[in-house]
């Protein structure tokens, strides 16, 4: 299968699951259905190593892939640890990949891989400005891209606004923790996109994660100079921006 030059393999590592694929680079989407293996605990390196080339086996794929990780990620190297085991806090994660599964892995940040599939397939196809992307969901991810060219780890959910870590107070988590209806929630988001577009000025923001479905409850609530849309590429995201960055960077 990886002897097709229109085919590359994503990898999206999660706290609760690790689902993988072969890609379509050309179109942008899933060439099978993806498997989804959940996460082992503890999520040690070596146990998440495993399970990745169980899903490479499964494709027969020998060739590079990217891998998804939920960690700022610096040349290979995961400098956190976000609903994963804390092993992975400088951990050589590249090398431990390819050490149990044979192939070369790229790891990167797991909303950075969706920022890159949703500028390049999805919500923000064409686009050729500057486009932040915006996961909301137990924590808040970030994407920057300007001019198709990604700004890695970006952390733009850890932002400090009104004295509180911006994620605690404007993630889907917190609506649901807070039980808050869509117009509260969507006060905060107001005053965590205007904060947002005062430091990136971005030309067009696009928000993931589980709530983008229910983007037309909440969006009216939210103002903001720059328009908002809502991500297209949903769960397959990560996968596909994955493989689209892995095949670049080989």
């Amino acid at each position: 299968m990886s002897g097709k030059k229109h085919l590359g393999f994503g990898i999206d590592i999660g706290g609760s699951g690790i689902k993988g694929a072969p890609v379509d680079l050309h179109k942008g989407k899933l060439a099978d259905e993806r498997l989804r293996i959940p996460t082992p605990q503890p999520s040690t390196p070596e146990a998440v190593a495993k399970v990745v080339g169980e899903i490479l086996d499964h494709f027969d794929w020998k060739g590079e892939f990217g891998c998804t990780f939920p960690a700022v990620v610096q040349h290979g190297v995961t400098q956190t640890a976000a609903n994963v085991d804390e092993s992975w806090i400088g951990a050589d994660a590249e090398k431990a990949l390819k050490s149990a599964t044979g192939r070369k892995a790229l790891v990167v940040n797991d909303a950075d891989a969706a920022g890159v599939a949703e500028v390049e397939f999805g919500a923000a196809d064409g686009h050729t400005g500057t486009v932040l992307v915006v996961t909301l969901g137990t924590g808040i991810g970030s994407a920057l891209i300007s001019r198709g060219k990604l700004v890695p780890n970006t952390e733009l959910g850890h932002l400090e606004i009104d004295g509180y870590d911006a994620e605690k107070r404007a993630a889907d988590s917190a609506r649901e923790r807070e039980d808050l209806d869509w117009q509260a929630w969507g006060e905060r988001l107001t005053r965590y996109f205007q904060h947002l577009e005062n430091l990136v000025w971005p030309d067009l923001i696009v928000v993931g994660g589980g709530v983008s479905k229910k983007f037309d409850k909440w969006s009216p609530y939210v103002d903001s100079r720059t328009k908002i849309v809502p991500a297209t590429l949903l769960n397959e995201a990560g996968i596909i921006g994955a493989a689209m960055l892995a095949h670049e960077h080989a």
